[in-house]
């Protein structure tokens, strides 16, 4: 650990020693994290005095923040993206091309048609198959194009197909507990 600000200023990738890509194995993330929080724990400065604690602490808390945006893949293509200059924008840019918006909107009404069970597992097949062929598109637009406006429309999409998922989810949860009453 070092007491310089601008190695606390560094990007995430390089916090963890990364590149900067989409794909990274976890588990090396992971391992780089708790590697970093063993040399950054506050406990380690304790005899440095109360100025050195509070840097650890620092230390601490970029670390986790770093390793949080890291570690979802949605978090991490959107960093990507700002870093080279194309922020995702997801509130303020929701425009996206026409075929999509009428997928969206045909899972939608699937979604709320659902009478039972397999009609949900159903849908949601079919929903975490595109999002699956989304991320794939979505690390060749950075790890092989490196287009970060393509990129950046990816995780529009995702983060679109993430938000009707969770309201999937919710639905089955509703169906297994009136199924247990």
């Amino acid at each position: 650990m070092s007491d310089g600000t601008a190695a606390l200023q560094a990007d995430d990738f390089t916090l963890f020693g990364l590149p900067r890509r989409f794909a990274l194995d976890v588990a090396e993330l992971d391992e780089r994290r708790k590697a970093l929080q063993r040399l950054s724990h506050p406990d380690r400065h304790a005899a440095a005095g109360a100025a050195a604690q509070r840097v650890a602490m620092q230390w601490s808390v970029r670390i986790n923040e770093a390793w949080q945006r890291l570690r979802d893949p949605l978090r991490r293509a959107a960093y990507w993206c700002e870093l080279h200059g194309v922020p995702v924008q997801a509130d303020s840019n929701t425009a996206m091309p026409a075929d999509f918006l009428l997928q969206q909107m045909q899972w939608r009404e699937a979604l709320e048609e659902a009478a039972d069970e397999t009609a949900l597992r159903a849908l949601q097949a079919e929903i975490e198959h595109e999002r699956a062929a989304r991320l794939a598109a979505l690390q060749a637009a950075i790890d092989v194009e490196g287009d970060a406006a393509s990129a950046a429309a990816q995780v529009r999409a995702l983060m679109f197909i993430q938000r009707l998922l969770d309201s999937l989810h919710a639905r089955l949860d509703e169906a297994a507990h009136s199924k247990a009453s």
